[in-house]
């Protein structure tokens, strides 16, 4: 029956984020020893695929990184395409290009400030041509996640795909940034935190206002994710309501919203309404922020099966 169901296509980004622990963060011109270094697979659109494909379901990734060339030596492309694999990723969308891979060097200080650079690098590449020669694909798709990682007209074009084709969205729309107006009536679900739905308001407004002016732009539906507090959820011309969080010792709240957005997908195309897919997204962002990293703190389903078996939204 799997084989036979609708992919999970998710275009967006591909990154290696360079994490390096300093005590403080340095000042220009300042030197400091740092304490630890570690190279993790990232990418707010690869997150959401490994987070989509280890639940079990089927999930294609469209997107780009680099390939070795004179001008630039990539050394990140190949592994970033293993790992998407080993989480069980079809990766045949992928492309190589010339040049560097995305790559994301982050600072973390004893005190838990970060400084974070994104280089774009072969995302920076994958533009409207990219996304037509795998339009099929996307046609095929029970849904399609994105993100604002790609050129924003990359992400206008795939949208407007999806909405030709009858295939449902979901955006996150992170790091914020402004949007087409047409997006705003092609997308099934728009998933900002707090921070990124003031962007898109102008100002912050209580979390029920705040869905109903984002509804009121033209929008199928929207989760506001608020973190510890769980989400809101509102669906277009229906009721809304509050999904809590899961109470859980927190490490690393890194990709735990892109875990919920792959979970929520999942949860969507196996027939759950918006309100149980969120409560079991929330299930699967309550146990990756007790793991560090990004993408290697996605669980499985069998994992999120058992923790929902066991614990109650606080």
């Amino acid at each position: 029956m799997q084989t036979t169901r609708k992919p999970i296509v998710v275009v967006g980004s591909i990154n290696m984020d360079l994490v390096a622990h300093t005590p403080t963060i340095p000042v220009p011109g300042q030197t400091l020893i740092g304490t630890g270094f570690v190279t993790t697979p990232g990418g707010k659109g690869a997150n959401q695929a490994v987070a989509a494909a280890r639940l079990g379901y089927p999930t294609q990734m469209i997107g780009a990184v680099g390939a070795p060339c004179e001008a630039s030596p990539d050394v990140f492309g190949q592994a970033l395409v293993d790992n998407l694999a080993a989480a069980g990723v079809d990766t045949a969308a992928v492309e190589r290009v010339p040049g560097p891979s995305g790559v994301a060097p982050i600072l973390v200080a004893d005190n838990g400030e970060n400084a974070i650079v994104v280089v774009p690098g072969a995302n920076g590449l994958v533009d409207t041509a990219t996304i037509d020669r795998h339009s099929a694909l996307i046609r095929s798709a029970g849904m399609v996640l994105c993100q604002l990682e790609l050129p924003i007209p990359t992400v206008a074009h795939v949208l407007a795909l999806c909405a030709a084709a009858g295939v449902p969205v979901i955006l996150d729309p992170a790091p914020a940034a402004e949007l087409p107006r047409a997006v705003w009536t092609q997308v099934a679900w728009f998933t900002p935190n707090e921070t990124e739905a003031a962007f898109y308001l102008g100002e912050s407004l209580p979390v029920e206002d705040s869905a109903q002016h984002l509804l009121a732009k033209g929008l199928q539906g929207v989760v506001l994710k608020r973190g510890g507090e769980g989400c809101y959820v509102a669906p277009a011309g229906g009721k809304a309501a509050w999904v809590r969080a899961f109470k859980v010792d927190a490490i690393d709240t890194v990709a735990a919203g892109d875990c919920f957005n792959g979970a929520f997908a999942v949860g969507l195309l196996e027939g759950l309404d918006p309100f149980a897919a969120a409560r079991f997204a929330s299930a699967a962002a309550a146990i990756a922020v007790t793991r560090r990293g990004a993408q290697a703190s996605m669980p499985s389903r069998a994992e999120v099966d058992g923790f929902l078996a066991n614990n109650s939204p606080a």
